[in-house]
């Protein structure tokens, strides 16, 4: 038995609430039951309840055994003296406020459909073969309640992706331009090397970028200078052109690369090779003047690929690495990484653009992000063979959300997947 499971109970009202009785023979009818509290402090704030003859306004705290009372030392906290009732699982102890007034409780088990516990343990019952908790039983839930429920989790997910930006926000003093180049050289790196890009990112000044933005060699060269991809030496002409400018344009700018992680080449397939990335980056803000406004303006999916329509340096046409020739290919974004930018960079940052200004733009997110085939990965693959349809990459975020925030952490009373397989047809 687990305690969610207990505020599930209350939250729903899934116990026959007509003759209900305290623990000490008191009639108790069920007013409101409150709002859920998901945080410190009694679980359901604001209920009313009527307890014998008198209506009571106040709060409900929820256990498995009422000695968890004590154990959590509730007596001591003033945050529990407004506590109305004691709904409990089992009262294997009386429980008393600190001026030993008696707190009523309730206690469930003698209440709870039989049901509704084996529901619950089915629910729960995920072998260590399982994917989630509810593969075998997903199937039987409506179609209008899991596309709502996928729907409000991608904009759950854009609010997980926010915290950062806000976060960066306030570091650079509500400088969007620097939240931009921040948040883009970091998913640049991908996951491998996506700290190593961010720590980058963090140690290049702004204003610097924005003088030697349109020369892209020395743009180039400070990137690649600050990652430390230029201390060893090399024979090959353009590394040392690169050097030279790095040598000037540090010296001049006085930037340092103390502290910047060095970026990993290991289990990396060529074309994310940090040279290559870190080159395409540099062409990126080299030719898009004004690229923050570009990317906020832009509505379609078409002006934003437009935008990332960039190559990597000639020299690269014919490397991956410095000094090592390789058969020559234009190294430009792919569509399938620019897809990647959008959905983890622009379509955040949009998101909280249009929030902080109390702009509308849910519907032109949708549209976007509706207009980008869905994701392929194992748990996007796990979900199809669940006969869970995922068509866009709206639907494979909020099922990575899904996955990652809920099914993964067994908040399955959280979730309206769980909630439709416990409250059955009601």
């Amino acid at each position: 038995m687990r305690e969610d499971f207990l505020h599930f109970i209350w939250k729903h009202k899934k116990i026959p609430i007509a003759n209900l009785i305290s623990t000490t023979n008191e009639a108790i009818e069920i007013v409101k039951v409150g709002t859920h509290n998901y945080f410190a402090g009694p679980d359901f704030f604001n209920s009313q309840i009527r307890i014998g003859n008198q209506l009571w306004a106040g709060n409900v705290e929820i256990h498995i055994k009422a000695s968890d009372w004590y154990a959590h030392n509730h007596e001591l906290d003033a945050n529990y003296a407004n506590v109305i009732l004691h709904v409990v699982w089992e009262e294997d102890t009386a429980i008393y406020r600190k001026d030993n007034i008696p707190i009523p409780t309730l206690e469930l088990k003698t209440y709870l459909p039989e049901e509704l516990v084996l529901s619950y343990e089915k629910l729960f019952s995920k072998s260590g073969k399982s994917f989630i908790n509810c593969e075998k039983q997903i199937e039987d839930v409506a179609a209008f309640t899991l596309r709502n429920w996928l729907d409000r989790l991608y904009f759950e997910r854009l609010e997980d992706k926010s915290k950062l930006i806000l976060k960066l926000l306030e570091d650079s003093k509500n400088n969007w331009e620097e939240v931009l180049f921040v948040m883009l050289l970091k998913n640049f790196g991908l996951k491998i090397n996506g700290d190593a890009f961010l720590s980058l990112a963090q140690h290049v000044n702004i204003a610097v970028i924005r003088k030697i933005g349109g020369n892209t060699m020395q743009l180039e060269s400070l990137l690649f200078g600050l990652s430390g991809l230029l201390d060893e030496s090399n024979d090959d002409i353009f590394f040392k052109e690169l050097k030279k400018e790095y040598q000037y344009v540090k010296l001049k700018f006085q930037c340092t690369g103390d502290g910047v992680l060095k970026p990993a080449f290991f289990k990396l397939r060529p074309p994310n090779f940090p040279t290559i990335r870190l080159s395409q980056f540099s062409n990126l803000y080299s030719g898009q003047h004004n690229l923050f406004s570009k990317l906020i303006e832009a509505t379609t999916l078409e002006e934003m690929y437009s935008i990332f329509s960039v190559d990597a340096s000639v020299y690269w046409d014919t490397h991956y690495t410095f000094g090592k020739e390789s058969k020559k290919s234009k190294k430009k974004l792919t569509k399938k990484f620019i897809d990647l930018l959008i959905i983890n960079t622009v379509l955040p940052l949009k998101f909280c653009y249009a929030h902080h200004h109390g702009k509308p733009i849910d519907e032109v997110l949708i549209a976007i992000i509706s207009d980008i085939k869905k994701e392929e990965n194992t748990i996007i693959h796990k979900f199809d063979a669940l006969k869970v349809s995922v068509s866009n990459a709206m639907e494979s975020q909020s099922i990575l959300q899904l996955y990652n925030e809920y099914c993964t952490k067994n908040k399955c009373l959280q979730c309206a997947i769980g909630n439709r397989l416990l409250k059955g047809n009601d």
